[in-house]
């Protein structure tokens, strides 16, 4: 890691920075670089930075700025080319690096440093006007959407979308790149407090003192000619856990087409029909990555002209069926070990595996109203409603499926409160299907354009793992854990190391929720009191069990039994336990 100023990193690889110093994405691009992928050269404004932005009411001082420039300046050494410059046009984009993954949180802006004069340098150095014509229409729309909150459709027209954006925010978008990077850096380290980035926090329990770093990256064009594309891979499977490549390729794209689901990607399969060179090589760097980090991986890659960069890699978001499989197949093949896998796969996606599935019989007579892309696993029932806070204003009650064209990091608040998710546009790795796999909802996207509008209302039932959606409810059947592959395996080692049981017909079980200590969303029980209501006692019960909290306190008291309440799980009861003990 070279240093060119004390406020920003050079990503090169020399060497290799923490996640919680310059975050995930800045991370991964350092250690890409360290085992020589092809990655476009990159700094870092760390997140440090973004305390401090804050910390002066937003906005960058003047040593920050300065350091910034200093980035530019490598970056042009490295690539040749000059920022501003239309006879060698440098572009760039700008993105957010938070140390805990929160994909689709916060903003991007991509094809920063086009104006006029550079859209005419880049089709004179591409000898594709098309193609420079489509970057400048491209920037003109992010920016004016992410940096100046325009509400403007996209167009191929730069001139009528940045007029577009006048019309509509009464600001132009700049024609001074230095003031364009200046308004991106500042609007990505804004969308740290967006309300869609503290909403996901708030769910995941991520704490609100973080900061994202910005990476500032040289542009990769995926949208140059016929040799040209962006996509999505996943070193194994996020439905299933199958030890099998998976993703998709959206030939003439950049990264937004893809993951904003707007556009429908091929399979990463059809790359090897019609790349094969650059198929083999993204294999290669992706069974690379997985081995190095140990776990699977979620790669974001583009070509340019016949070449392959990766961009980013990241452990990839998972359904919970995918969790349990990867984190036991990773122990067999000797890539991890039994404690690791305990730590990869949490309680709630074992609960989320051994939930209720369809009951084959009554499928038979049940009416499809679509097919899709399964995009998580499971099933649920509920009503349709298609409004951004899943139908809460309806004065409708209960389960609620929310149901749209496609979903924006907007939508969040909504994905939360449903119990499923469909979508009409989109493929795999569009923000619906990423997010519902890491909620655990159940999800169908892709099921096409208009198919939703007549369900608003009506009770339907999603299959997140065959794709239907169906109309009505329909009964479901109990999991059992040998149906789940690898669960097996994972409550085994689970047992080995879990300080306590779980089991039944225990006398003298001291019923925790009968004391008042019972667990309730957003009014936790003291760790002290907690503590002394599980003193003394050989076996207890009770809902603050399924806590980190409870199982730590089972724990510390010598308890050596816990009995699952109805309704409880008691293999959910014995991974909590089993994680607690590791701790200690």
């Amino acid at each position: 890691m070279t240093q060119v100023s004390e406020r920003i990193l050079i990503l090169d690889g020399a060497s290799l920075p923490g996640r919680e110093q310059v975050g995930n994405k800045a991370a991964s691009i350092a250690q890409m670089r360290a085992l020589g992928l092809p990655v476009p050269p990159a700094f870092v404004l760390p997140i440090d930075e973004c305390r401090r932005y804050h910390a002066a009411g937003g906005e960058l001082d003047a040593e920050a700025w300065a350091a910034v420039r200093a980035g530019i300046e490598h970056l042009e050494r490295e690539t040749g080319r000059s920022f501003g410059d239309p006879a060698s046009p440098l572009l760039v984009s700008v993105r957010s690096a938070a140390a805990i993954s929160m994909p689709g949180m916060m903003d991007t802006v991509l094809n920063l440093g086009m104006t006029d004069a550079l859209e005419r340098g880049l089709a004179a150095l591409s000898g594709d006007p098309g193609f420079a014509r489509d970057t400048h229409a491209r920037f003109c729309h992010e920016f004016g959407h992410i940096v100046l909150g325009a509400d403007v459709d996209p167009g191929d027209d730069p001139a009528a979308v940045c007029a577009a954006v006048l019309k509509d925010t009464g600001q132009a978008v700049p024609g001074d790149p230095w003031e364009q990077l200046r308004a991106a850096i500042h609007a990505v380290f804004g969308s740290w407090s967006s309300r869609r980035a503290v909403a996901y926090r708030r769910h995941w329990g991520i704490p609100e003192d973080g900061g994202t770093a910005v990476v500032v990256q040289a542009m990769a064009f995926g949208n140059l000619g016929g040799r040209s594309g962006t996509g999505v891979v996943f070193t194994r499977n996020p439905l299933t856990g199958a030890p099998e490549v998976y993703g998709e390729w959206l030939a003439g794209g950049q990264g937004e087409d893809v993951v904003s689901g707007t556009h429908d990607p091929r399979p990463v399969a059809e790359l090897a029909e019609q790349l094969p060179e650059l198929h083999a090589e993204l294999m290669e760097a992706a069974q690379l990555l997985e081995s190095e980090r140990g776990d699977m991986q979620d790669i974001e890659f583009t070509i340019e002209a016949g070449r392959l960069y990766l961009l980013q890699t990241r452990t990839a978001k998972r359904s919970p069926l995918a969790a349990v499989r990867i984190a036991a197949d990773l122990v067999r093949e000797g890539v991890t070990g039994p404690e690791a896998a305990l730590r990869q796969v949490s309680p709630e996606q074992v609960q989320a595996v051994l939930a209720p599935t369809l009951a084959p019989d009554t499928l038979a007579g049940a009416e499809v109203l679509a097919r899709g892309t399964p995009a998580c696993p499971g099933v649920s029932s509920g009503r349709a409603a298609p409004d951004a806070r899943a139908g809460s204003g309806s004065g409708e009650g209960g389960p609620v499926v929310l149901v749209r064209p496609t979903t924006s990091p907007e939508d969040v608040d909504a994905m939360v409160e449903a119990v499923a998710v469909v979508t009409e546009r989109g493929g795999a790795t569009s923000h619906a299907a990423v997010v519902t796999r890491a909620l655990g909802r159940p999800s169908v996207v892709g099921v096409g354009d208009g198919v939703t509008g007549g369900w608003v209302g009506s009770e339907v039932t999603v299959d997140g793992s065959g794709g239907v959606v169906y109309a009505g409810r329909l009964p479901t059947r109990q999991t059992d854990a040998d149906d789940v592959p690898g669960l097996a395996e994972l409550l085994g080692w689970a047992r080995e190391r879990s300080p306590v049981t779980v089991g039944e017909g225990v006398d003298e079980v001291r019923d925790l929720d009968g004391l008042g200590l019972r667990l309730e969303p957003d009014h936790p029980v003291d760790a002290a009191t907690l503590e002394a209501g599980v003193h003394g006692a050989r076996a207890v019960r009770g809902t603050v069990l399924n806590s980190p909290e409870g199982a730590r306190a089972a724990i510390v008291a010598g308890v050596k039994t816990v009995v699952p309440l109805p309704g409880q799980r008691p293999e959910v009861l014995l991974l909590r336990l089993a994680q607690a003990g590791l701790e200690d």
